[in-house]
């Protein structure tokens, strides 16, 4: 269920065109897996594709987890989740934030999960791409009960604890999705 999101008095509360917005989910047929992050940074919305800055390791590491010749072409990359059945949405519709940081976003406005969630039931995990996004998640719709859920390293070059090679292992776990 969705919560509503009471901003304490002294917040200024922007106008919608002072917000970032997400993109439209990206699914395929019959997806199994729903990757969420929480709302595009500025690379991304410059170029208007999901994790489009080049030190972002999440499309390196689907490439490498799926067995397939990294490329860097954004219509291969959507090809290339839609035919291993996995789906990828942000928590955040709109949201503030200066930069690119999660810890940056403010004044969120969830995304509509539940209902992707119920027209797409062969979904059965969803897999929160770092912290924020899981927190995010939480906040606004609770838990689907009937859906897995796991928090994987975030993938975020400011996610600089982890070396590639970390997060290409942990990021192993959505094979067995």
């Amino acid at each position: 269920m969705i919560t509503s999101h009471i901003y304490p008095e002294d917040t200024p509360v922007k106008t919608e065109s002072e917000y970032s917005a997400s993109f439209p989910p990206v699914v395929g047929d019959k997806p199994r897996i729903l990757i969420l992050g929480t709302l595009p940074g500025q690379e991304s919305l410059r170029q208007q594709q999901y994790y489009a800055h080049p030190r972002n390791a999440f499309w390196k590491i689907l490439f490498r987890i799926f067995n397939t010749k990294f490329a860097s072409d954004y219509e291969t990359r959507l090809t290339l989740i839609k035919k291993n059945q996995v789906a990828l949405w942000d928590i955040c519709r709109l949201g503030v934030r200066k930069g690119s940081l999660d810890s940056d976003i403010r004044q969120e406005i969830p995304n509509a999960i539940p209902g992707l969630i119920a027209a797409h039931p062969t979904l059965t995990n969803i897999f929160f791409n770092g912290k924020k996004a899981e927190l995010l998640f939480g906040k606004y719709f609770g838990w689907e009960t009937h859906i897995a859920h796991k928090t994987l390293l975030s993938t975020s070059p400011a996610n600089a604890t982890y070396t590639f090679e970390q997060k290409l292992a942990n990021w192993q776990q959505i094979k067995c999705g």
